[in-house]
């Protein structure tokens, strides 16, 4: 990439399952970011106003690169973007250039957050074996070999996902917010549940890691480097044995990356 092509903005929308993060990186760093909830974007006629914060973004944006896990609303936002912003809107997948291997029963049932997760690692660690945790509304685990060939991975309920179904799948346990405990152990069918959910994640955390980084140096690929991104992230990182990397907005900066690799054209 040019010096002069890297002083254009481009905004990064990464649509979740519950929020969606707007950033506007400018030279690799983010300049902007705003976000609002993911059912607005099921009102097509909401998405000037979800969007309007780009009015006061600096720089004019033109292109924009596309992470959505929610595939019901994608085209409609892809097509909104493009006719406002004027220039290249480009969406994350499985079939675009990407900075790793992707081996995989079905690539294009493979999440589009998970790949711009990827894309972050190996950008980040290019030498080296990854295991990239990201802790949102669902928990994925995601590892590379050193020579950026995906070995496979893991998805697991994500900490609300797990306070939901206790509450919704018996009679009378509560639904309760999960947040780190102050102690271990509960002493009230709230702080039960809270410590059994949010412990319990720790611990499993914990254990996969061991496994995992076990299995990696027997195969030979040494040491893997450890990183962790979500909304949940902060609350869990420094909790665990591993200590990885917090990496903040990582599916974000994955998803410029990966616009980087891909953009046809630049204004």
């Amino acid at each position: 990439m040019l010096p002069s092509e890297k002083e254009n903005p481009l905004l990064v929308v990464d649509i979740g399952n519950t929020t969606v993060t707007c950033a506007v990186f400018q030279q690799d760093a983010v300049i902007d970011m705003f976000g609002f909830s993911t059912d607005i974007l099921a009102e097509p006629d909401r998405l000037p106003e979800a969007f309007h914060p780009l009015a006061g973004a600096g720089p004019a944006v033109r292109d924009a690169v596309l992470c959505s896990v929610v595939p019901a609303v994608s085209e409609s936002v892809r097509d909104y973007l493009a006719r406002s912003l004027g220039g290249e809107v480009l969406l994350v997948s499985s079939g675009m250039k990407l900075p790793f291997s992707l081996h995989y029963e079905s690539p294009s049932s493979f999440g589009v957050d998970r790949i711009a997760l990827c894309a972050a690692g190996r950008k980040l660690f290019p030498r080296q074996a990854l295991i990239a945790l990201d802790v949102g509304t669902a928990i994925t685990i995601d590892v590379l070999g050193a020579e950026g060939v995906y070995l496979g991975g893991f998805i697991m309920p994500g900490l609300d996902l797990m306070a939901g179904a206790l509450h919704e799948r018996t009679a009378q346990l509560p639904l309760v917010s999960i947040h780190q405990p102050a102690e271990l152990l509960g002493r009230s069918t709230v702080t039960c549940i809270r410590n059994g959910i949010f412990w319990g994640c720790i611990a499993q955390l914990d254990g996969l890691f061991v496994r995992i980084s076990r299995e990696l140096q027997e195969q030979g690929e040494g040491e893997p480097a450890m990183m962790v991104t979500g909304g949940n992230a902060t609350a869990v990182a420094g909790l665990l044995a591993a200590r990885p990397q917090l990496v903040e907005h990582a599916v974000a900066k994955g998803a410029c990356y990966l616009y980087e690799l891909n953009a046809l054209r630049r204004q």
